[in-house]
């Protein structure tokens, strides 16, 4: 999963670099940061369901050697239309998210599937390594080099699953479509889809666009830029774990309430003193807190709500967190391009989780005894 997620996110650190050479506007350049995020959303509902159908090892090799397609066809492009459509495709690498937390959830316990499922999610650091490598990269031997450098791993690693993992033991093909997408009845599969729409929609929303609005406000380098980001996706990523293992410890509802406490503070912060770099940094590195722990916790309630639609509950879920790291990096460049400024894109993600922290009252706090949290019969 990092080094899927590293191609889902090698566009981001270099849209400063790619801008320039096509002189793009701040909105051409949002929008090619966030269109890997699209179809690596909507495309994790499908996989999950072939995952519990066919199986986490045949569904992982075939989606990594699927990436070589187009990562092969991004060295050789010379206009940004075409970079849109690798950047399109490329997007199948979020995915990598649904098949990957089927397949683990799968071999785990139930008492322990936050703490696990956090583990496995330490791929998003992937990301991070595309901020800190990739622009290197580009400096250094080309645009083109940035994918091209990319096929070996992806090979490796499409080896590696193929020969060296286990097959999802509870695969079954009787599954029909139909079936899978029953689970679109119970109120809990959207109250988790919206939690995950704003935590893991920060989390997108920063590693693919933080770097623009670094160096767009304060002027920093591709590379300075880069490393900052980084430190936001490594925060996040790797406080994750600690999210689930909170959520298989204790009742998940009073951990998101802290969590979307602490992003409506965040949110407000950035909005208010966004260009000062202080202010900004507290700001980002809090929200990169609460996205990692709520991101950790709401995925300790899909397997323990949904134990017999894992994958299926994984891909919807999954895609509202990327869809939730689509629509704002594209807002942020539009607001920026009529406003002069990003203030309204932030203030609009605290309304977001304030929204967060009723829907959390009423579905999972509410009952102080969690009785809501009984396993959903699929």
């Amino acid at each position: 999963m990092t080094v899927a997620f590293m191609v889902w996110g090698a566009f981001s650190p270099l849209i400063n670099q790619i801008g320039e050479t096509y002189n793009l506007s701040a909105t051409e350049k949002s929008v090619l940061a966030a269109v890997p995020v699209l179809l690596g959303s909507v495309m994790r509902v499908p996989l999950g369901i072939l995952t519990e159908k066919y199986g986490g090892r045949k569904v992982y090799t075939l989606l990594l050697l699927f990436l070589i397609l187009p990562l092969t066809a991004a060295g050789f492009v010379d206009s940004y239309a075409a970079l849109l459509v690798c950047a399109f495709f490329l997007g199948m690498a979020g995915t990598s998210f649904a098949v990957s937390m089927t397949f683990v959830s799968k071999w785990t316990p139930k008492e322990k599937q936050g703490t696990a499922l956090g583990v496995n999610a330490l791929g998003n650091a992937g990301t991070a390594a595309a901020s800190l490598a990739l622009p290197t990269i580009a400096l250094a031997a080309g645009l083109e080099w940035v994918f091209w450098s990319l096929i070996l791993p992806i090979a490796a690693m499409a080896v590696l699953l193929w020969f060296f993992t286990p097959e999802t033991p509870s695969a079954d093909t009787s599954r029909t479509v139909k079936g899978e997408l029953s689970v679109l009845k119970y109120k809990h599969t959207w109250t988790l889809s919206l939690f995950y729409f704003v935590t893991f929609g920060i989390f997108v929303t920063f590693s693919v666009y933080l770097p623009t609005l670094l160096t767009d406000v304060f002027g920093l380098s591709a590379v300075d830029a880069g490393l900052r980001t980084a430190g936001f996706i490594i925060l996040a990523t790797f406080i994750r774990p600690f999210g689930g293992y909170a959520a298989d410890k204790t009742a998940p509802g009073p951990i998101l309430t802290g969590v979307f406490l602490a992003v409506v503070a965040g949110g407000a912060g950035i909005a208010a003193g966004g260009e000062n770099m202080i202010l900004m940094t507290a700001a980002s590195l809090l929200l990169a807190a609460a996205s990692g722990i709520g991101n950790g916790a709401v995925f300790k309630l899909v397997p323990s709500i949904f134990p017999a639609a894992t994958g299926t509950v994984t891909g919807i879920v999954g895609a509202a967190g990327g869809l939730g790291g689509f629509f704002p990096p594209i807002l942020l460049g539009v607001v920026r391009d009529m406003t002069g400024a990003y203030a309204i894109g932030f203030i609009l993600l605290a309304v977001m989780s304030t929204a967060c922290l009723i829907v959390n009252q009423k579905a999972f706090l509410k009952d102080k005894k969690e009785q809501n949290l009984k396993e959903v019969q699929v």
